[in-house]
């Protein structure tokens, strides 16, 4: 279930832009289905018990979309680690937009895999021609489309085939747009990784970007492994074993503190292409922006550990 690569070169991130979490591109036909609302939870602090057998309050964090929570999460990181200040002052506070139903969100981040950004879009408005509307493309109609006709718009046999395997999924009814929604992280993980071209990586980025799961953290992209070298002056660049632990004080807000990286990365000019953008489609403009890396891990899913999925490139929230 590798994550594909294509010839196409992907586009390069101006450094010098402010981000924001945008759609990436805007199309101008039929709108999807609104997405299905994630369960949000109630944030809390719930009792945990420590080696010490000490009561110690836990933040249970909501969806990052929820209201406040992206600053609760900003004040919460800047009290756990310090080093994290200076990035949350010099970068703008992502602004989260509304999703789209994931099966559009995964199909999209499967047709992007490892290409520029106008050439997957192209591609992308072909086949909603192809469609009838963006607002048809569903299981059904995906299955219902042969290798050839999806060849003939541009889309290799490869990815017909992890395209025609995500349809099949939805359809003998082992995901679904509700499931996908309402499963815990670990579960949703677990579930997707095992369509076809979808890999640990590209999970995660649809879980960050999708979903707008706050405790995310893509130990293997190289952006992010980059920037916790650069903030903590390690060394060597720390291995996705070591990631965890390097980033324990993030909990439970790792997915924001991975775009502050992504941002700090991509201002220091590191080699991580990782633009930063944002939403569903952020996840397909990442993609683009991450294919130097992507082709360097390429053989381990784009970050072993997230073992490809969407594919749908560095991280973005907002470009």
């Amino acid at each position: 279930m590798g994550e594909e690569s294509e010839s196409e070169s992907p586009s390069q991130p101006n450094p010098n832009t402010t981000t924001y979490l945008t759609n990436v591109p805007r199309q101008t036909h039929s709108p999807p289905s609104k997405l299905p609302s994630r369960p949000r939870k109630i944030r809390k602090l719930s009792n945990t018990t420590d080696s010490h057998n000490n009561s110690v309050p836990r933040i249970v964090p909501c969806s990052l979309s929820s209201k406040g929570e992206l600053e609760s999460a900003i004040n919460y990181l800047k009290s756990s680690d310090p080093l994290l200040i200076p990035l949350i002052q010099t970068y703008p506070l992502p602004i989260l937009e509304l999703s789209q139903p994931p099966f559009l969100a995964l199909t999209k981040s499967i047709l992007f895999q490892q290409l520029a950004l106008k050439a997957g879009s192209s591609i992308y408005s072909r086949l909603i021609s192809l469609c009838g509307g963006e607002c048809n493309i569903s299981p059904d109609i995906v299955l219902g489309l042969t290798p050839q006709q999806l060849r003939q718009i541009g889309i290799s046999a490869r990815k017909a085939s992890y395209l025609h395997d995500l349809a099949r999924k939805y359809q003998n009814g082992i995901l679904s747009d509700k499931s996908i929604v309402e499963m815990d992280d670990k579960s949703l993980f677990a579930m997707l990784t095992m369509v076809n071209g979808v890999g640990p990586w590209s999970v995660h980025m649809f879980m960050i970007f999708s979903l707008h799961s706050p405790d995310v953290l893509p130990i293997h992209d190289l952006g992010i492994r980059k920037g916790v070298q650069m903030l903590y002056g390690l060394e060597d660049l720390p291995r996705p074993s070591q990631m965890d632990q390097l980033c324990e004080k993030w909990k439970p807000y790792r997915s924001v503190a991975s775009w502050y990286i992504w941002r700090f990365v991509e201002a220091k000019g590191a080699n991580s292409k990782a633009t930063i953008v944002a939403n569903s489609d952020v996840s397909l403009q990442l993609q683009q922006q991450m294919l130097p890396m992507q082709q360097q891990q390429q053989h381990q899913h784009f970050l072993d550990p997230l073992n490809g999925i969407l594919n749908v490139g560095a991280c973005a929230w907002g470009q």
